[in-house]
């Protein structure tokens, strides 16, 4: 059964926390309402004592049963009424033992309860708003860096025009194009601000900057040689207006944030060299005329100045003492002098390619950071939702004591009590809040760098699996192929089978998987001495994880209305080969990629089940936790929640995958072997030309003999070359490709192995290709292999064999399973084999004539097998 960790998932992880701390807050108020039911209860519990307590005063009659002391109706009345007291006393005792048992703990328990709840609300709303925030700071600046890298190219654009255009009168330079900036581009060049390891608006920051130039002492302060300089403030009434205002937790963190002023342009430090923010009250700092224009606020006027000079009174000029000032401070300050325009754009957008690389990798950890918080906080709020039910059911069993215990008249309803608790199952009500209120598995949602020249080099989680294979030159990408090497290496380090097994279905914190996530994110191969730092239930994690955050599982999300289809109508196991064939045809059509993929992937595990003799419980364990990794729905929805057709679909793979992917790998191979046949490189064409009439003319020559006719089996010479069987046969030797060597097209067997398979078998083992070939193969020392027809003569025990270059090409219906001459047991193999092993090392003297395997000139014409000892 899925939990809350695998349940409350969605695409902005706001939506099924809202629906989990809405049903939560539920639980919250339930609570609440059993508490109300106990504390209304143990009042009319006491309320009712104290109405019984007052019966005996209230039944007091002058002149009455006080008359008669002796009277045993006095008894019985004052029997009557302590028994009436005793009454009282025990609806008093209830009402105490409600409250001692059940109220006093379980309110302080609720309490508790509810802290939780608000706390790991408010802790996962805080996370999310920042990621959101950092989500939408990605999206500017990754708009800010197209923006930049747009504007370099047409820089370069407009230099290659000029540098192309010829020269040009100074009156036709008016039409030189230009570069202007739309409205559009300069809203797009405002991106967040950010001041103190936080991100502002400009509508923010312009508050801030109103703010400090209204509150903050602005003086002038006199600087030899450079002048006066206007609205100064000192570091240390920066400081204190930083920490009172910004939050500023420290001295160092208030001039962290000062320096960010100085570094955006608002701030300036005057009289000294150098553009350091420090906390001192000896260091000026200008409000620059960025920091009035951003707060929209009039910087304030110039003081006039009068100087003597020989006791003339000389006006001074405060335009020229601030020009001079700013340009003596900006010699001291600019970072960047003698820079171009074209080197100021080119810096300004590697600037903002760096921002936003560092912006996605930012926004990458707190995602990591964010899932893994509210994995923890979804692992822990479950503990709390059946905790909740558990206390709600042990209150029940307490209320219904501490009526039992004092009042057995009432046992009916404590019995009905006890039956209505007992009714309560809180692992079922569980079950039905998921079923009920499920929004979606655990399905990460990756953002991926995007790189303005589409390079995928430097990331591999998320990247598509096609992208990432074409980037490992793969076809399985190299992470999946290394995580499975890696496990087959390390299967045998385990004890047991069972350890084996559970390294697939152990639950490996989240965190753990992401810290190996992290080390190997970089879209090269995985080093091996990294896995070794790390458990193999983690390595496995971070496999299922990879797949969990590809754009679209290995079998695409277009296919599951397809497999939905197949399982509905196909799903009983009487239509196994229908759906079986359905599958396979839906998952050819699936690129080449995903089936190498899902084709490793099965495999690995199959052959896991097979040699650990994993039991029906693991396999449906491990089928259900890789079933989104091989299936997932494109959206999620309540309909496919409860969807099975992702776990049958692995289990068919698991059952039967050698049907499944032999079919697929001998439909590709087919394909690829047809596709190979039609050649359109004439390049070569005379060389082949050549070698084939070469190898023809070589084996006219070395041709024996034909044999002897027999009376019933007589084949004449055929005249036509090609017509001599009776069927059409395979693609005949006459094909530069297949003059080389015999490859009988005979062996393509339904359902048996693809005749590019075999040919492949066939030039990389030699032995088994002699122990295969079917009899009446001959080989000729000249490397052209042609069939000869034999013929089974019963009064001689031996088999003739005639010899023809006609038939040098694929003669169908010939095959080392379906010979048409049987063979004993034992013997009949060894003759046929040294048969073949003596044709195969004739004499390569260039005199073919003795291939036919003749010991000496006595016998006649054609071979004889003979039933001796094969000579090694």
């Amino acid at each position: 059964m899925p939990g809350f960790a695998d349940s409350f998932w969605s695409g902005d992880y706001a939506g099924g926390l809202g629906v989990l701390f809405g049903k939560l807050q539920q639980g919250v108020i339930e609570n609440q309402q059993m508490l109300q039911i106990a504390k209304l209860r143990a009042d009319t519990e006491d309320l009712y004592g104290q109405k019984l307590g007052t019966i005996s005063a209230g039944s007091e009659r002058p002149g009455g049963f006080a008359r008669d002391d002796g009277a045993s109706v006095r008894k019985a009345y004052d029997g009557l009424r302590k028994e009436m007291d005793d009454a009282g006393k025990n609806h008093r005792k209830v009402a105490d033992n409600i409250r001692q048992l059940v109220i006093d703990p379980f309110s302080r328990w609720c309490e508790a309860h509810e802290e939780r709840i608000i706390s790991s609300h408010d802790d996962l709303q805080t996370r999310i708003k920042a990621h959101d925030r950092q989500a939408e700071a990605v999206k500017k600046l990754r708009s800010h860096y197209f923006n930049k890298c747009r504007l370099v190219e047409d820089l370069e654009e407009e230099t290659k025009f000029i540098q192309a255009a010829p020269e040009t009168p100074a009156s036709a330079t008016a039409g030189t194009p230009q570069i202007k900036l739309t409205d559009e581009d300069l809203e797009d060049d405002e991106e967040p601000i950010e001041i103190g390891d936080l991100f502002y608006q400009p509508a923010e920051v312009k508050k801030i900057l109103r703010h400090m130039l209204e509150t903050i002492p602005l003086t002038n302060v006199k600087v030899a040689i450079l002048g006066t300089y206007e609205n100064v403030s000192t570091g240390e009434n920066i400081v204190k207006f930083i920490q009172e205002n910004l939050n500023a937790t420290s001295v160092s963190h208030a001039e962290r944030i000062g320096q960010d002023f100085v570094g955006h342009g608002f701030l300036r430090l005057v009289g000294n060299v150098g553009n350091t923010f420090s906390n001192s009250a000896k260091l000026h700092y200008q409000w620059r005329p960025q920091a009035f224009q951003t707060a929209g606020i009039q910087p304030t006027k110039a003081l006039t100045r009068a100087e003597t000079i020989n006791g003339d009174v000389v006006p001074s000029s405060p335009i020229t003492t601030t020009a001079i000032g700013d340009f003596l401070g900006g010699l001291m300050t600019n970072q960047h002098p003698n820079e171009s325009s074209s080197d100021k754009l080119r810096r300004e957008a590697n600037e903002a390619d760096e921002r936003y690389k560092l912006g996605v990798k930012k926004l990458d950890l707190m995602r990591c950071t964010l899932e893994e918080s509210m994995m923890e906080h979804l692992k822990f709020m479950e503990r709390c939702e059946l905790d909740r039910l558990k206390a709600i059911k042990a209150v029940i069993l307490d209320f219904s004591g501490a009526i039992s215990n004092v009042i057995p008249s009432i046992q009916s309803t404590v019995d009905n009590m006890l039956l209505y608790q007992e009714t309560i199952q809180p692992q079922g009500d569980l079950r039905y809040m998921l079923e009920s209120y499920r929004t979606g598995s655990f399905i990460p949602k990756v953002v991926t760098y995007e790189s303005y020249y589409n390079s995928v080099d430097e990331q591999t989680f998320g990247i598509d699996l096609e992208a990432r294979a074409r980037a490992d030159r793969k076809r399985v990408p190299i992470i999946i192929t290394g995580i499975l090497t890696y496990l087959d290496h390390h299967y045998p380090d385990l004890e047991g089978d069972e350890a084996r097994r559970g390294i697939w279905l152990v639950d490996v914190p989240l965190a753990a998987t992401h810290h190996l996530r992290n080390a190997v994110n970089n879209g090269k191969a995985i080093p091996k001495d990294i896995l070794a730092n790390y458990e193999i239930p983690i390595v496995a994690s971070v496999l299922k994880l990879y797949l969990l955050e590809l754009p679209d599982s290995l079998v695409s999300s277009q296919k599951y209305e397809i497999i939905k289809t197949v399982y509905t109508t196909h799903g009983s196991e009487g239509d196994e080969k229908a759906r079986l064939a359905v599958v396979q045809n839906t998952l050819g059509s699936l690129p080449l990629t995903n089936i190498a993929t899902l084709d490793a992937i099965t495999t690995h595990f199959t052959r896991l089940i097979e040699l650990t003799s994993a039991d029906e419980a693991f396999i449906t364990a491990l089928a259900h936790s890789l079933s989104y990794c091989i299936l997932r729905p494109r959206v999620e929805s309540p309909l496919t929640q409860h969807e099975r057709h992702s776990y049958r679909l692995v289990r068919d793979l698991f059952a039967h995958k050698e049907q499944v992917f032999g079919e697929l790998k001998r439909a590709s191979t087919l394909a690829s072997g047809r596709a190979r046949a039609i050649s359109t490189d004439e390049s070569q064409r005379r060389a082949h030309v050549e070698a084939r009439n070469r190898a023809v003319i070589g084996a006219a020559r070395s041709r024996p003999s034909s044999p002897a006719p027999t009376g019933r089996h007589r084949r004449d010479v055929s005249t036509d070359g090609g017509n001599r069987f009776p069927i059409q046969t395979s693609p005949t030797s006459s094909s530069p490709r297949n003059s080389g060597r015999y490859r009988p097209s005979s062996l393509e067997v339904p359902g048996g192995a693809s005749s590019l398979e075999t040919a492949k078998e066939y030039e990389t083992d030699p032995p088994m290709r002699m122990t295969q070939e079917p009899d009446g193969m001959h080989h000729d020392s000249s490397g052209n292999d042609s069939p000869q027809s034999a013929t089974n003569s019963h009064s001689s025990g031996g088999l003739e064999k005639s010899n023809s270059l006609s038939r040098s090409g694929h003669a169908s219906g010939t095959g080392a399973s379906g010979s048409r001459f049987p063979r004993k047991a034992g013997g009949g193999l060894v003759r046929a084999a040294a048969a073949k092993r003596d044709s195969m090392t004739a004499p390569q003297n260039g005199n073919d004539s003795d291939g036919s395997g003749a010991d000496d000139q006595g016998r006649s014409p054609g071979v004889s097998l003979t039933d001796r000892p094969m000579d090694d």
